[in-house]
């Protein structure tokens, strides 16, 4: 084979149909090593990945794509297409174009995390993931138990805490308005956006052609999914090896919430690190190495020592 066909044969492209939702997927890597599938958040697209892709795909087939209303892939018709089940549909479907045999590892953050959990806590998929390492996104049903739970014990630092996290979330209450969210982005700040993420993160944040429409269908996330699963949590369980990789600096996710699934994961490893929400640009080494060792431990057995202090559950 020659170099060059090695290197296209490192790096393809396909388009995976879920439903009436066409999602543009990118595949790294050679096909017979280990699958990882990363999904992204909001507002991104699938090329936040890129800084973990470039060190994962030497030794792992790295699979990444936009999220349905994102980047390449395509806009679905109303609200509720973007429910964490259609979600899950969609995973599954690329699940099913990358890897129709084996099980495969999940990577995800923000919003691609809180996606995730849906398949993870799904006992008809568990066959079908070997591992989950989660980032900064914590299951919907997780949190409206957390909450439910705080608000029945009634004491100071239960109550802190969740009012604490409402703090933190003031922009999904704004998400819920009707006009004001999407607005904003039509009126720049999608252009913004390298810079806002910059001055609150320190990371470069590269500019994004697909940012207006990432930044404006992506707000249906929260509201398909906030209100319903918030009111009515579900009780989900998992037992799946879950590695949670938890930025102490994030704006947006507090550790009460990184610790939500502690009652409903059968076997959780935590890993902190001094960083902001994007962690998966500013500390991508830091992030590639947690993934592979995670990756290694859960197709071999062998758990090193640093992966053993890591064990909560």
């Amino acid at each position: 084979m020659t170099e060059t066909n090695k290197k296209e044969r490192r790096m393809s492209q396909m388009v995976v149909h879920s439903g009436d939702v066409d999602l543009a997927v990118s595949c790294h890597g050679e096909p017979h090593n280990p699958t990882i599938i990363l999904v992204h958040g909001y507002p991104d697209s699938s090329a936040v990945w890129d800084p973990v892709v470039d060190i994962l795909k030497h030794h792992f087939h790295v699979v990444t794509y936009d999220v349905r209303g994102c980047g390449k892939s395509t806009v679905p018709g109303w609200m509720w297409d973007y429910s964490l089940g259609k979600l899950s549909e969609d995973l599954q479907a690329v699940m099913r174009a990358v890897c129709p045999t084996q099980p495969v590892h999940l990577v995800a953050h923000d919003w691609g995390s809180i996606q995730t959990w849906e398949s993870v806590t799904d006992h008809r998929l568990k066959a079908r993931i070997a591992s989950y390492t989660s980032i900064s996104g914590p299951s919907l049903d997780h949190i409206g138990q957390w909450v439910r739970n705080s608000l029945k014990a009634g004491n100071t630092k239960a109550l802190g805490g969740v009012f604490g996290q409402f703090i933190h979330s003031w922009y999904v209450y704004a998400f819920q308005l009707p006009f004001l969210a999407p607005a904003a982005w039509k009126l720049g700040l999608d252009k913004a956006w390298p810079g806002i993420v910059k001055k609150m993160e320190g990371v470069e944040h590269d500019v994004n052609p697909t940012q207006r429409k990432d930044g404006v269908n992506g707000i249906n996330l929260y509201r398909a999914n906030i209100l319903p699963r918030m009111g009515k949590p579900r009780v989900r369980h998992t037992d799946v090896p879950v590695q949670l990789l938890v930025p102490t600096k994030d704006r947006f996710v507090t550790p009460a919430l990184v610790e939500s699934c502690y009652p409903y994961a059968k076997n959780v490893w935590r890993r902190d690190v001094d960083a902001h929400h994007w962690v998966v640009q500013s500390h991508s080494e830091w992030v590639a190495n947690c993934v592979s060792e995670f990756v290694e431990f859960a197709e071999t057995g062998r758990e090193n020592p640093g992966l053993a202090k890591a064990r909560v559950v």
